[in-house]
């Protein structure tokens, strides 16, 4: 946690914009805090003689409408102003993230009424309510801005609530209870950090809302007037307009300027939560020798996709000089170790990295042509298809299938619905389904999960793609699902002469499907030979390790050695 809030503030500090705002706002607060040292005056104090005096040595921003400093009246009505502010942000989040956490972790009978109560209190209008408590309870602003933390209570339980919601059925924080920990635990250890972003982006933009909430209550006069507010001064500056308009200036620029750096502060937060930098978009350069980079590439003109040294990095390099080419009609598996960078690769090539990778490569060509990566997403779905390895996440439980097939046929291949249903089912008798028919007019959750993995595969190919990259397809099937699929795949592959990446680590699914092989460590190919040669003379120390690792062809342990 401390190296990542380290980061948090290297990343913070590289942005000149939080850097202006930071430094804005400190002097704001400095300016307030010290309040009594740089003042001279008494910010209630008035002299009729120095009734809106100009600014001199004694008055260095003038007088207001009865004589009071201008410039005590600042510095004092920012502490009023700003712990205002804080008095409602610290009330919203005090109330609005255990709820959200409790509420979406547990969800049932509590969720159901707080979020009943929130959406009550959201639909009443905040200033109506503070207007009716001034008028009850006198006019007590710091009463006032902890009844409009409490109307701000909601959004921030909403937002929270939606945060647990998303994360609280991953699979790590089934992990942790498995492990025995508690639900306290796992709240604050697991599930509180996810929420902390959200919060404090949210938290800064609601400070900016309560000065400027506040601000208004005070120039309507509902203010304490004993207390020098930025507020209370706008009152007094707009009866003075006409005789002193620039009485304006202050208390309207102290209000703008501390209400646009608390929100350009949430903004620049988000980014440094998120990873995102302004910096380059360029990967930084290698760390390993170029002898270490892989083999090279030979073009022959048969390639449909070649690429060169690509590479990929976030906070390091993951892909580091990858080169492969791809030919019509070519199985080429990409095989690895978890962690290899083997799903990284096909990702840059598909286009599909999040916004914080940073990816280059020397070249990339498909079909003969230069591709940009703003050609890419043009090519996805109708050029180039993509399996991906868990099928039941990848289908939308919102739709039935047959709008997930259809869809993409006639946005690509501009079809008829009716037409884009026809092939839809032709497809799914193709790739094995008994009864297309129903499978057509089913949801996800009402298939099995070979039959979700078959509905992708015909979605990939529905489209007549050229290339095709499937990522550990058969990863999440049992072993005869596996082999249908794969026979599925070369026979569909073959036919269409479509050339595909298999991303894999089962060294079986390449002797079975594959042409040639890439192998991956640490985000570089370290070799790349046709499948019969690779496996009758790996070259490469990590080719023969993986290949050691497999237990095909191994003798069966016997009852002494499993008991040794």
């Amino acid at each position: 946690m401390s190296e990542r809030r380290q980061g948090l503030t290297r990343r913070l500090l590289r942005d000149p914009v939080a850097i202006v705002c930071l430094a804005v706002l400190g002097l704001i607060v400095l300016a307030s805090v010290l309040a009594p040292l740089l003042a001279s005056h008494d910010p209630n104090t008035s002299s009729l003689q120095d009734t809106l005096a100009p600014p001199s040595g004694d008055h260095p921003l003038g007088a207001d409408g009865v004589g009071r400093d201008v410039l005590a009246r600042l510095l004092y009505g920012g502490r009023t102003s700003l712990l205002g502010a804080l008095v409602a942000v610290a009330v919203a989040v005090a109330l609005g993230v255990p709820t959200g956490l409790i509420a979406g972790y547990y969800r049932r009978g509590f969720d159901a009424v707080a979020s009943w109560t929130a959406n009550l209190l959201m639909a009443i209008p905040a200033i109506v309510v503070l207007l009716v408590v001034l008028a009850v309870v006198g006019q007590n602003m710091y009463l006032a801005m902890v009844v409009f933390g409490l109307l701000m209570a909601p959004g921030v339980y909403r937002l929270i609530r939606a945060s647990v919601t998303s994360v609280r059925e991953e699979l790590y924080v089934d992990a942790a209870r498995v492990s025995g920990l508690g639900d306290a635990r796992i709240m604050r250890r697991h599930i509180l950090p996810v929420v902390i972003a959200p919060t404090v982006i949210q938290a800064a933009q609601m400070f900016g809302l309560a000065i400027v909430i506040q601000s208004g209550l005070e120039f309507l006069g509902l203010g304490s007037a004993s207390e020098a507010s930025w507020g209370a001064m706008l009152n007094d500056a707009f009866a003075n307009i006409y005789t002193k308009p620039i009485l304006l200036l202050w208390p309207g620029l102290a209000v703008a300027l501390t209400v646009a750096a608390f929100g350009l502060l949430g903004n620049a937060l988000r980014d440094a939560l998120n990873g995102s930098r302004r910096a380059s978009n360029k990967a930084p350069a290698p760390t390993t020798p170029a002898a270490m980079a892989g083999p090279a590439i030979h073009i022959d003109g048969d390639e449909l996709l070649v690429v060169r040294d690509l590479r990929v990095a976030y906070d390091q390099e993951v892909v580091g000089g990858v080169s492969l080419a791809v030919r019509r009609g070519e199985v080429l598996g990409l095989v690895g170790e978890s962690g290899s960078g083997k799903t990284q690769t096909a990702f840059a090539i598909l286009g599909l990295l999040p916004p914080e990778a940073r990816v280059s490569s020397g070249q990339l060509l498909f079909d003969g042509q230069q591709l940009s990566r703003a050609a890419v997403p043009k090519l996805r779905g109708r050029r180039i298809a993509y399996v991906p390895q868990e099928p039941m996440s990848n289908l939308d439980p919102s739709f039935r299938i047959g709008a997930q097939l259809t869809e993409p046929m006639r946005r690509h291949l501009k079809l008829s619905r009716a037409a884009a249903r026809r092939k839809a089912l032709d497809l799914l008798a193709r790739v094995g389904i008994e009864d297309p028919e129903r499978v057509y007019s089913s949801y996800p959750h009402q298939i099995s999960g070979g039959m979700a993995q078959r509905v992708l595969i015909a979605g990939a190919v529905s489209c007549d793609p050229d290339l095709l990259i499937a990522d550990e397809p058969t990863t999440a099937l049992d072993v005869t699902v596996q082999a249908e699929v794969l026979d599925l795949m070369r026979s569909l592959q073959s036919e269409r002469r479509m050339g595909m990446i298999l991303v894999t680590h089962n060294f079986g699914v390449v002797a079975d499907i594959c042409d040639r092989v890439a192998v991956m460590q640490t985000g570089q190919i370290v070799e790349s030979a046709p499948v019969a040669e690779l496996f009758a003379n790996p070259q490469h120390p990590y080719t023969r390790m993986l290949l050691d690792s497999t237990l095909e062809d191994s003798a069966p342990r016997t009852r002494q050695e499993e008991m040794a």
